[in-house]
């Protein structure tokens, strides 16, 4: 019985994925550990439990789903992609609307917004004169 990644469909996706992310499998360090709990004697003696550092981005993930390391090892890969893309897809979203933001600051003022912004600025300026001492009227 095969459990590894073997050469199924799944791990011919896996790595065209990589391909298509530009990730390389030397920029993954993989760590085998003793899984925990449920899985009886098995996950107790043998090291099932697959641990997924992406070294440039430091990306990790922690898969343990299976008894068998070999399924464990297939799905940790697509945990370590699915996040990654979702870093890159949230950065790029980050980016866009950082942009989007310097346009809207940078447009001009439609005209409505104009004429109310000056008959505010006339109106607090009509208050303001009236606060001035009537012309003529010495204190002393």
């Amino acid at each position: 019985m095969n459990h590894g990644m073997g050469a199924s469909s799944g791990s011919d996706e896996i790595l065209e994925r990589m391909q298509r992310l530009g990730i390389e499998e030397q920029d993954i360090r993989e760590v085998f550990t003793r899984s925990r709990g449920p899985g009886g004697q098995n996950v107790n003696k043998t090291s099932t439990c697959v641990h997924l550092i992406h070294v440039p981005t430091g990306v990790e993930v922690r898969c343990q789903d299976s008894r068998y390391q070999g399924r464990n090892r297939g799905r940790a890969r697509v945990l370590l992609l699915d996040k990654i893309e979702a870093q890159r897809r949230e950065t790029q979203e980050n980016e866009r609307a950082a942009k989007e933001k310097v346009r809207r600051r940078n447009r001009p003022r439609p005209p409505g917004v104009k004429r109310r912004i000056l008959a505010d600025k006339a109106h607090r300026s009509a208050v303001k004169s009236r606060r001035q001492k009537p012309v003529g009227s010495d204190p002393n």
